[in-house]
This record gives structure tokens, C-alpha cells and sequence, in this order.
């Protein structure tokens, strides 16, 4: 299996499973086991997320959002091989974990927040890409790391005009425009390839076609708008994608990658009904593309 970032099921699924652990519940202490992840701690990272409440857990592109009383927000950034799991204080069996291409060993458990109910969230995370940062929560949209995010296809749903206006100006590939985090949120490789099989469109496209003021550019708007939204909320009910290990609130690891049409299918015959085409592999902007050449267009 390939490697790749998390993409925004994934994170998702994680939100989901961390809001009911930690929603409503104060954070007692934060113990940080090393100075850095992938950028070094605030030096008031701890004081401002001790002793306060969490009130919510969100979810931007693929950042995870802890809002926090008194207006502070904890960001985390799960990198290549962020995870969290929920346990007891007092040790024994975790709760739940979210692992994804991560580790169980505890020599690379780097933070710990100890809630007000006796239950410990732990951030592992093998290669230290991912990142935490706190900040106002009113300033998130100018934060530097969040600043120029694209639109949500979720929430709000992306409507072609929406998708349309994402990609005003692009002259890229289709799989280029749309990995675009300034473009859109969240969407990874996976998805993306996966998407664009469903639409029947061919990530080499020029994004530019689809903004085109005719009725095939309209057509292929709604099936790519129909598409991304279809292949994110199948995704994030069968609780992500496991790539070498990543596993859901309760426990169990998510289990969309078996029903990939294409990605990591290189050479098995395209699932596409009256299709006798073979999916290939191609590299393209330095990374692996999935897709049928004869009925991807």
C-alpha cells in the first residue's frame, strides 16, 4: 500500500471519535514529551489549554479543531503518521485508537492531555509531520497555516457552481486543480482518484474545460460535483480508509479501501459497467495516479 497524507474521512472519522471523548470535559494537565513535532511547541502551549474546557470539536480541511473556553483553540495536523487513542489514567486497554500508518509504541507518544473524567488522549506519531498549535479562536481563518483554505465539499455540500468558482482560473490538470487545498478542502490523492473514476474523468483533463460555457462542461461539473461528495460521505461511513492501520471509535479499522475502484488497483480490470479497460499507474506531479484510460475522458 502506498503511503499518503490523511485525507479528510480519515480526519473526520478521528473528530468523531474524539468529540465524545473530550467534548464538555476540562483539560486537567497537558504533558508534552519532547520540545517539537514537525514545528516547535508554543512555549505557553500547555498553560493555554490547562484548566480549560473543551467545547467543541471540529474539523477544517484536515486540520482537527479543539475550541476551548475562553476563546482559545487547539490545532492538530496529523502529518503522515499522527494518531490519537482514549485511555484510562490509570492505564490497561485503550478505548478507542485512531492509527493511521502510526505506531503502539510508546516511545513515540509525544503529548498527553488528561481529561476531567480520568480519561488520557495521547498524540503518537512515528515521523513527527504532524503539528499543534494554539491560537484565538477568532483568528483561525488568518492563521497563517490556515490562511487561503478552499471551500468544504461537505459542509456546506458542494454544488457544481461552488466546484465551478473553486476552479475559476486553472489551467492545471484536473487532479492537480482539485488537490489544491487553496482550491478545495481536505481532498488528498485517494479521493481525488477515486472521484474522478466516478465521473469518468481523466485527471490529465485541463480544469480550465470545465468551465467551459457549454452543456458537456455542465454535465461533467454535476458528475464531478456528485462524485467528490458521494466518494467522501462513503468514506467517512465506512470509517476511512485503513492504510496499514487506522481504526475508528470503536475500535474497529475503517474499511473503505475495499471498495476502491481504483487506486492501488494497477493492472485489475476497471469495475465500470460495460467498461474492458485496465486501471493503470502513472506518476504525475510527483505522485501516483489511478485511472482507467478508456473510460476516463
Amino acid at each position: 500500500m502506498v503511503d499518503e497524507m490523511p485525507e479528510l474521512p480519515e480526519v473526520e472519522t478521528t473528530r468523531r471519535g474524539l468529540a465524545p471523548a473530550m467534548g464538555g470535559k476540562r483539560v486537567l494537565k497537558v504533558e508534552l514529551r519532547r520540545p517539537d513535532l514537525r514545528f516547535p511547541f508554543q512555549r505557553d502551549f500547555g498553560e493555554r489549554i490547562e484548566s480549560r474546557t473543551v467545547e467543541r470539536v471540529a474539523r477544517r480541511a484536515k486540520y482537527l479543531i479543539f475550541h476551548l473556553s475562553g476563546g482559545e483553540a487547539l490545532v492538530a495536523h496529523l502529518g503522515m503518521s499522527g494518531s490519537f487513542r482514549i485511555e484510562r489514567s490509570g492505564g490497561g486497554e485503550p478505548l478507542a485508537r485512531f492509527l493511521r500508518n502510526g505506531s503502539r509504541q510508546p516511545i513515540h507518544d509525544h503529548v498527553a492531555f488528561e481529561m476531567s473524567d480520568g480519561v488520557r488522549i495521547v498524540y503518537n506519531d512515528p515521523r513527527r509531520f504532524g503539528f499543534m498549535f494554539v491560537t484565538a479562536g477568532q483568528d483561525l481563518a488568518a492563521h497563517p497555516r490556515m490562511r487561503g483554505i478552499g471551500v468544504e465539499p461537505l459542509d456546506p455540500p458542494l454544488t457544481a457552481a461552488s466546484l465551478e468558482q473553486a476552479l475559476a482560473g486553472a489551467s492545471a490538470p484536473l487532479k492537480a486543480a482539485l488537490l489544491d487545498q487553496r482550491r478545495i478542502a481536505g481532498l488528498g490523492n485517494i479521493y481525488v482518484c477515486e472521484a474522478l473514476h466516478r465521473a469518468g474523468l481523466s485527471p490529465w483533463r485541463s480544469a480550465a474545460t470545465l468551465a467551459a460555457p457549454n452543456g458537456e462542461a455542465r454535465t461533467a461539473l454535476a458528475h464531478l460535483t456528485a462524485a467528490i461528495r458521494g466518494v467522501l460521505t462513503d468514506a467517512i461511513d465506512a470509517g476511512g480508509s485503513t492504510l496499514r492501520d487506522f481504526s475508528g471509535a470503536d475500535g474497529k479499522p475503517g474499511y473503505f479501501q475495499h471498495s476502491f475502484s481504483v487506486y492501488d488497483r494497477e493492472g485489475a480490470a476497471c469495475s465500470r459497467r460495460g467498461c474492458r479497460g485496465t486501471i493503470v499507474r502513472v506518476r504525475q506531479s510527483g505522485r501516483s495516479t489511478f485511472y482507467c484510460r478508456e473510460c476516463q475522458c
